[in-house]
């Protein structure tokens, strides 16, 4: 049922793309404070938070009122954010796309955008089918449903947020000179939380090193072996430094945590390493904790820069498209070209994170 649903919609959209023409219209004062702008941003955690520095941008300078229509796998996202005044959950299939466009006409937005850096067939038929003047975009393959276009950057050179970041300049906002930054707010609970389970854990001049073991596929698990490799050789520096070590999963991979701490019983004090498996919020809040970040997974990478946390990524790049480094902070990475992490051993992560990681620890401890 879901793939001729898909199919439909993909034919609905070419049926609209065809018979669309260029509209260049859009004269309405963005820049006025009760102007309305609907912003699109659907699929993933990590392609929400790239969109934070755009948001955040246009609230600077337009003070309009900004809406974000995300999905249920991202809208937590944007819910606790200043920028933005109102988030709307899209429900997807024919209902979900009826009652979004319902909502949209009784809006009376001044502008939709879309931030998507690819084509959505979905978002494409919301923008298509929505009777607002001003629709923005980048240039891609679906040009003609938007009023204003600029051209998509470069994917293999240019970092996913200054792409989308271009997006700025159709509101006639100069990016030069400006602070960019990827921005998430936890909730107070949760900041709190993690203010707790840190301060209890470890001692306050510990050099905090969060390890994320979960990346949401079997693909980008690193294994419990070489994780347990790479806590035994933090652990011989906490026998000479005062480093805390958290690993942080999902509370479903619980499991792979255990066995990783199991594997180095005999070589920490009990106060040296614990694991976390919070939700979301909570998981965010203590990444906020750390002072390096070591994780397969790029929606953290994300979260780590939001709070100015240096990160150590450890990827699969099987495209020839930029990496979603972390932007804005210290970062570095190792990568494997194959189709998942298994074959990356220990010793060639080690190798490439060492003079990182001393780098960090040095900036941050000033020893």
């Amino acid at each position: 049922m879901k793939q001729i649903e898909i199919f439909l919609k993909n034919i609905l959209l070419r049926l609209l793309l065809l018979l669309s023409k260029p509209n260049n219209s859009g004269k309405r004062n963005l820049g006025a404070a009760h102007s309305k702008i609907l912003f699109i941003r659907l699929n993933r955690i990590g392609d929400a938070l790239v969109t934070t520095p755009l948001l955040h941008l246009v609230k600077q300078k337009l003070n309009a009122r900004i809406y974000v229509l995300a999905d249920k796998k991202n809208h937590f996202i944007f819910t606790n954010n200043p920028a933005i005044d109102k988030v709307v959950v899209f429900n997807k299939g024919i209902k979900g796309l009826n009652e979004v466009l319902k909502f949209i006409k009784q809006e009376n937005f001044d502008t939709i955008v879309d931030l998507h850096d690819d084509v959505s067939a979905t978002v494409s038929l919301i923008i298509a089918l929505s009777k607002i003047e001003s629709k923005f975009g980048l240039e891609k393959e679906n040009k003609i449903i938007y009023t204003k276009t600029t051209p998509r950057l470069d994917s293999k050179t240019v970092h996913v947020v200054d792409r989308i970041l271009e997006i700025a300049k159709l509101f006639n906002i100069n990016l030069a000179h400006e602070q960019k930054s990827i921005h998430f707010y936890p909730e107070e609970e949760s900041i709190l939380a993690a203010h707790e389970f840190i301060s209890t854990s470890f001692d306050k001049d510990n050099f905090l090193v969060g390890i994320n073991i979960s990346a949401g596929s079997e693909a980008r698990f690193w294994g419990v072996e070489n994780f347990a490799a790479f806590v035994k050789f933090l652990l011989n520096f906490a026998s000479r430094k005062k480093i805390g070590i958290v690993i942080l999963c999902a509370p479903t991979e619980i499991h792979y945590a255990n066995e990783i701490v199991r594997l180095n019983l005999e070589y920490f004090e009990s106060r040296k390493i614990v694991i976390s498996a919070h939700k979301f919020d909570e998981f965010a809040a203590i990444i906020s904790k750390l002072n390096l970040l070591v994780t397969p997974d790029t929606s953290a990478v994300h979260l780590a820069a939001a709070f100015g946390v240096p990160v150590f990524g450890i990827y699969v790049k099987d495209t020839a498209e930029m990496i979603w480094s972390a932007y804005g902070v210290d970062f570095e990475c190792i990568t494997t070209s194959n189709s998942n992490l298994h074959n990356l051993n220990f010793e060639t992560v080690k190798n490439k994170f060492q003079p990182f990681f001393e780098k960090i620890l040095l900036e941050k401890t000033k020893i």
